[in-house]
This record gives structure tokens, C-alpha cells and sequence, in this order.
């Protein structure tokens, strides 16, 4: 067979030594034989091809000439190597071992031991290559180690241990193996998953060398383990973690959990977290905070106040931070006090949750986060929830409807509850019952109805202030998300009809097509540069009749475009298709009273206007789900300029 190593590696000198220290390296070898239990025979193999190189590198003729013969090899690119008798082969391979090259000598004894060439059972030998299996690819091991290759060791160990169990000899090498083995899956385990996210099979060979690792060593909170103690591990966890990508650590943590980990629970529900922040998806966000609500968690009062917030629930987060600080809960929740909570749930949002993912990078925004579509829509149905608003058999997101606690026509006359609709979906009714000690919003201790309009102004100073810290928009984020956003669409509360009375018509007639005396008749698009207050009250009312006509079902009279910029025609067509997706049929009642110009400029104009408003939700049945009977609103419209046409813009209560 051929050795790949030239005679200066295998007795193990440079290429500069001389005869004479040659001989003394040959002498020093001969008396430090191995110690691992080698045969006479391979001992006595070792020291001939040891003496063959010291004998040719000790002769300054023949050593001339070897070298021109490396020096050639190694022009055309060849390796060296050297030719040694069959009988020598276990001794040459040991060399091998000796000149560190544990790798080639474990795959050569290893073919060595595979038919044909199988040596006799039970022969010397067929030991010496077994223990020299054992040996080089416990150093083979070592050494991928050293150069931080971990799953190659790791491979290296598997293999040498199948062929010693093939062999069924010493079994103290193989304990020694696979403690090695053992002890290098930490090391796997973040080999394995710090590789690219397109390496999915040993992603997931990482991952459940990780589930075997925690299971064996007793789980996360495992404090006896011999090897690996709690220090080690913690190092080790919080190492990996960042490697994991959020639904890796959902599912990790999560199945940890049900084996009875609270810590598992705990991480698993800041991973849901994460994932429902960056995805704006605050369905998540509820559900990782009921696993925390059920689980009991003894210390978890903040993670869970920061949950609360992000779903809008402003008071119970302000008592979750309160608990959590030991500190009692005082008066009606003050501006500074929201913006305190806003801070502290961005910082954790940005500390402890969202750098924890391979796959995330989103910032802590919470200004984002609450101007987003999907998470409005989600805090606007969970609201109607709670008040118990009939409208919930539609899909998330149908509709606006006010928050608790406004003053409407139930408040205002101090009626009871109104009781629970029987035509209801079961697990409608059910989310509408579990919910009804748990408000979504304190909106009538905040007197948000007030707060809105200071909200949306103080907001408004805090982005021109070049001062105003970014925290501050989010703070006014949460306090008008809710209401602001149902005030762009309904003017006033909706009143559920109670059941089981009977259901009396409007005080006006609920139809959209009522006439309503325009003030002027004028030409659309209003594109008149200094429109009169008779111009922009018609503007509004072809607004409001399109609006009722749209969402009645039928073709407007005026194209909307011409009328409101595209944020209220968008919001209006969005309402129109859930009320479709529904099942629900609307009817507004609508006719301006009054209409003062309240200031004027040469791109917006906004104006006082007193209106008699109502509005009725009926199901496919004809049944009235909800009414707002027809009262008085003094809103301020806001009318805006874009080129040379002046369109609705905004609008909201005036106080």
C-alpha cells in the first residue's frame, strides 16, 4: 500500500536537519513506542519503516537524490508518498497516526478491516486495526474540534464508534467515544443552526440534537446536570437563540412547555410576540398573552402589561405596570403617564424581544405599529367585543363602531345593558360573555370623546417639535387609534336594539334618498378657487348622500372621487365590502342643519356644521342588529384644495 507522507514527515524532522540528527530522532522514536496496547508485530513494523527513513535521509547521496524527486512532484502538482510492504501496512498506518494525519489513518484502517482484505477474526491483526480506528478518529475528532467543525467530528466519532461495535472489542474506548460525542452537542447543535436558512435538513438535524440535549439533561430549568452545568448551558442558550428564527423558537419552546417548563412557556409566548409584532399581527400578541394568563406566570406582570398595551388595553397594562412596581393606581391616566408606559414597552419591545430572532429586524416603532390597518382593525373589533356590539359575525375589521362608554343613547337615558343578541354565532356569544368583565378600553374614565380632539392636536405639535421624542406619537397612537378611527366613519354611537323587544322605526325614516334641501346646486368638481359656504355645504351633502347610496347597496348619483380624497373613499369602501362579506344591509339618515365657515385659506378651508344623523344595521332577515337613533352632531369638516379642486378632507366632534 502507499503512505501519503514523505520520509521527513514519517520520522517526523524538517528538511534542514543533518545525518547526524537524523539518527539521534530515530533513536528517541524507538524507545517511545505507543501506549495504547499495540501487538509486538506492529510495534517491530513501526520501528522497520522507521529505520528505512533514517537509513535513506542519514546518506547524503541517496537523500540528494529523494529530494530532486519531491521537488519534481511537487512542480507537476503530485503529492508524495511512500510504498511499504502489506506486512508493514498496520505499523505504516500508525505512523501515520504519529505524523498527525488522524483522518487518513482512520479511513485506511477502517477499509483495511472490509472485505476482501479483512484480516482473520481474532487475530493481531484484526485488534491493531480495530484500536487504531479508535484512536485516530478519537484525534481526527480532536482536531476538527480545534478548527470549530463540529458536526465533522461529531461524524467522525459516529462512524468509529459503528465500526467498534461491529467489532464488539474495547469497550472502554468506545465509553470514551461517546462521552466525547456527548460532550461535543453543544458544539453541533450551533454548528448546525448558524448556517444559512436554505440548509434545511441540518437546521433541523441542529434542532433536534437541541430538543435531545434539554430533554437529557432534565429540561431548561435543570440544575444537576454533570455535564453541562447551569452556567455553561445559560451561556450556551442564549448563544444559540439568536441563530433561531421566530416560528422555530415558537415551536421549540412551545413543545417544552407542554412537558411542563415555565420558562419554555415564558419564551415561547415572547416569541409569539415578536412574530405577531413583526408580522402586525396582533392576534398573536393575544394569544401569547392568554398562554401567559393560564399559565400563571409568578414575575411576568410587565411582559404581560407590554402585551396589553400593543393590543390597546390601556388600563389593564397601566395596572400590570403598576403590580409589577409595586406601586398603587391613582386617578384617571394621565398624558405622561400613557407616553411613561409607551417608553417602557418600546424599550422592551427593543431589548428583550425583537433581538432575539434570526429572522427579525424590525424596529420597536410603536407610532407603526398602532397606524397599522390590520392591528386597527383588531383593536376596533376586540372593542366591539366588548361592548357587545351585535356586529361581530362579520370578519375582522368590518366596519367602525365606538368605543365603550362614548355617551350615546343608552348612556345618556342610564338604560341597562342591553342583553346579548340570540342569533348570535356560538362562539361569538361565548368570546362576547368571557369578555364582559374585561373592558378593551376605560374609554369613559379617559373621557376620550374630549381627549380625542386634544390627542390628534397634541400629536400634531409633537411631530413639529424637533424635540418631541418618537415615543410621544405612539403614546397619542394608542389613545385615539380606536376612537379616531371610528369617528372618520360614524358621527355618533351606534346603539344595539335590545332583544326581545320589539323593533320601532327611526324617529325620522331611515332612508339614505330622503330629500335633503341642497344649499346650492353646484358644479362638480368644485374647482372654484374662493368656494362660497352654500358651495361647500352642497360639496358635503353630495358626500353624504353618496356615502348613504353606497352603503345602502345602490349606484352613488355623484362618483366619490369628485367629492373626498382618496383616505375617506377608501375607508368607505372598505366598510361597504364587509358590510357585504356580512350579510349586512345599512341605512343612514343624514341632512345638514347648519354649515359656519370656521377659517379660511387658500388650500383648506374648515367649517362648524350642525346635522340630524342616524343609521340602522339590519341581517339578511330584516332583523335591526343595531340603531343609532337621529339626534343632533356638531362635527368640523375640514375641505382641502389638490390643484384647482377642493375635496372633503377630514372631519371629527367639535366640542
Amino acid at each position: 500500500m502507499e503512505l501519503p507522507i514523505d520520509h521527513f514527515r514519517l520520522l517526523g524532522v524538517s528538511a534542514t536537519t543533518d545525518g547526524q540528527t537524523v539518527l539521534r530522532v530515530l533513536q528517541q522514536r524507538l524507545e517511545r513506542p505507543p501506549g495504547q496496547g499495540f501487538t509486538r508485530e506492529t510495534l517491530q513494523a513501526r520501528a522497520e519503516l522507521l529505520q528505512e527513513s533514517a537509513s535513506l535521509l542519514s546518506d547524503d547521496e541517496r537523500r540528494q537524490s529523494y529530494e530532486r524527486t519531491l521537488t519534481s512532484l511537487t512542480a507537476d502538482g503530485s503529492l508524495a508518498g511512500l510504498e511499504i510492504r502489506p506486512s508493514l501496512e498496520v505499523g505504516g498506518l500508525l505512523l501515520l497516526l504519529e505524523a498527525g494525519q488522524p483522518q487518513e489513518a482512520f479511513e485506511a484502517a477502517r477499509r483495511a478491516l472490509q472485505p476482501p482484505q479483512a484480516p482473520s477474526l481474532g487475530s493481531g491483526r484484526e485488534a491493531d486495526l480495530t484500536l487504531l480506528v479508535g484512536v485516530a478518529c478519537q484525534a481526527a475528532a480532536s482536531e476538527y474540534q480545534h478548527q470549530r467543525r463540529y458536526e465533522t467530528a461529531a461524524r467522525t466519532l459516529q462512524q468509529g464508534l459503528q465500526q467498534l461495535q461491529r467489532m464488539g472489542q474495547l469497550t472502554e474506548l468506545r465509553h470514551e467515544l461517546e462521552h466525547d460525542l456527548r460532550q461535543l452537542q453543544p458544539y453541533r447543535v450551533l454548528d448546525l443552526i448558524c448556517r444559512d436558512l436554505s440548509a434545511k435538513a441540518e437546521r433541523q438535524m441542529g434542532l433536534e440534537l437541541l430538543h435531545d440535549l434539554v430533554q437529557r439533561r432534565g429540561g431548561l430549568e435543570a440544575a444537576t446536570d454533570p455535564v453541562f452545568g447551569p452556567g455553561e448551558f445559560e451561556a450556551f442558550f442564549a448563544q444559540i437563540r439568536a441563530f433561531l428564527t421566530v416560528q422555530e423558537q415558537v415551536d421549540l419552546f412551545s413543545g417544552w412547555a407542554e412537558a411542563g417548563s415555565a420558562r419554555a412557556d415564558l419564551l415561547a409566548a415572547i416569541a409569539m410576540t415578536a412574530m405577531g409584532f413583526m408580522q402586525r399581527k396582533p392576534e398573536r400578541i393575544h394569544a401569547a398573552l392568554q398562554r401567559l394568563q393560564n399559565g400563571h406566570h409568578t414575575g411576568a406582570s410587565s411582559v404581560m402589561a407590554c402585551q396589553q398595551l400593543l393590543l390597546g388595553r390601556v388600563d389593564q397594562a397601566r395596572q400590570l405596570f403598576a403590580d409589577g412596581n409595586q406601586a398603587p393606581v391613582d386617578g384617571p391616566l394621565s398624558d405622561d403617564e400613557l407616553a411613561g408606559l409607551c417608553a417602557a414597552c418600546q424599550r422592551w419591545l427593543r431589548n428583550e424581544v425583537l433581538p432575539g430572532f434570526r429572522d427579525i429586524e424590525a424596529e420597536a416603532d410603536l407610532e407603526a405599529w398602532f397606524a397599522d390597518r390590520d392591528v386597527q382593525l383588531y383593536i376596533e373589533q376586540q372593542d366591539r367585543i366588548r361592548s357587545r356590539q351585535p356586529l361581530e359575525s362579520s370578519p375582522a375589521g368590518f366596519g367602525v363602531a365606538p368605543p365603550a362608554g362614548l355617551s350615546g343613547a343608552a348612556d345618556r337615558n342610564n338604560s341597562a345593558p342591553e342583553a346579548m343578541p340570540d342569533d348570535l354565532p356560538e362562539d361569538m356569544a361565548e368570546d362576547m360573555a368571557a369578555d364582559e368583565e374585561s373592558p378593551l378600553l376605560s374609554w369613559s374614565d379617559l373621557g376620550l370623546r374630549a381627549r380625542l380632539e386634544d390627542g390628534l392636536s397634541w400629536l400634531a405639535d409633537r411631530r413639529r417639535s424637533p424635540r418631541a421624542p418618537k415615543l410621544a406619537l405612539g403614546a397619542a397612537a394608542v389613545l385615539v387609534v380606536g376612537g379616531l378611527a371610528w369617528l372618520s366613519l360614524r358621527p355618533q354611537e351606534r346603539v344595539a336594539a335590545p332583544s326581545g323587544t320589539s323593533q320601532q322605526p327611526l324617529a325620522s325614516p331611515p332612508t339614505a334618498s330622503r330629500p335633503v334641501p341642497p344649499a346650492a346646486t353646484p358644479t362638480l368638481p368644485l374647482t372654484r378657487a374662493e368656494p362660497s359656504a352654500a358651495e361647500l355645504q352642497a360639496l358635503l351633502e353630495g358626500w353624504l348622500q353618496s356615502k348613504a347610496s353606497l352603503l345602502a347597496g345602490r349606484q352613488p348619483a355623484t362618483a366619490l372621487n369628485t367629492l373626498a380624497r382618496p383616505a375617506l373613499i377608501q375607508d368607505l369602501e372598505r366598510r361597504q365590502a364587509d358590510n357585504r362579506r356580512a350579510g349586512i344591509s345599512e341605512t343612514i339618515t343624514a341632512q345638514v342643519e347648519s354649515f359656519e365657515i370656521r377659517e379660511r385659506g387658500p388650500r383648506r378651508i374648515s367649517a362648524t356644521v350642525s346635522l340630524r344623523y342616524g343609521d340602522e344595521l339590519r341581517n339578511a332577515a330584516g332583523r335591526v342588529l343595531a340603531r343609532t337613533p337621529v339626534d343632533e352632531l356638531r362635527n368640523l369638516y375640514v375641505f382641502a384644495r389638490d390643484g384647482d379642486t377642493w375635496y372633503l378632507a377630514d372631519f371629527r366632534p367639535e366640542r
